[in-house]
């Protein structure tokens, strides 16, 4: 998804994705993709995501367990917020 903000915020979601800790992040929620798809869980494009059961964010890891939901399950937290649609 491109980011449609202020050049500023494309620049400053540019260095924040450098991150070596976002790098990292990045690449264990693409390796449990893989992992799904591999497993017959998920599939390219199916709108699913794969949810980690303890969020990255508080420590959670793929070693604490994965499932595939649908997006809006997964995001639906945010709903009501700016930026997320029905």
């Amino acid at each position: 998804m491109a980011n449609k903000g202020s050049p500023a915020k494309i620049a400053y979601d540019k260095e924040y994705n450098a991150r070596p800790e976002e790098k990292k992040k990045r690449a264990e929620r693409n390796k449990a993709r893989r992992e799904a798809i591999a497993e017959g869980k998920a599939e390219k494009g199916d709108g699913k995501n794969v949810d980690h059961i303890k969020p990255m964010r508080k420590g959670g890891d793929n070693s604490t367990g994965t499932r595939v939901v649908d997006e809006k399950v997964n995001k639906g937290w945010r709903k009501g917020k700016k930026g997320y649609d029905n």
